[in-house]
């Protein structure tokens, strides 16, 4: 099941749309080209609508 939600999946498949159409911009104005992209955007967008989708876990470094 996802973690996220229905105002996550909306977001994420708007900015998917819009990058296939080629009108997705980053905050500095350059064009989106990949798909990771339109995602961190889409869910970015969610959470700032106040969805809750939990962030991506990071595994620290090993020393070795």
């Amino acid at each position: 099941m996802s973690k996220s939600s229905k105002l996550a999946s909306k977001k994420v498949e708007k900015a998917m749309h819009e990058m296939k159409e080629g009108k997705l911009r980053t905050g500095t104005g350059k064009l989106v080209t990949t798909r990771e992209q339109a995602i961190a955007i889409g869910l970015s967008e969610a959470r700032e609508a106040g969805a809750k989708i939990p962030k991506k876990k990071v595994e620290p470094k090993k020393d070795s």
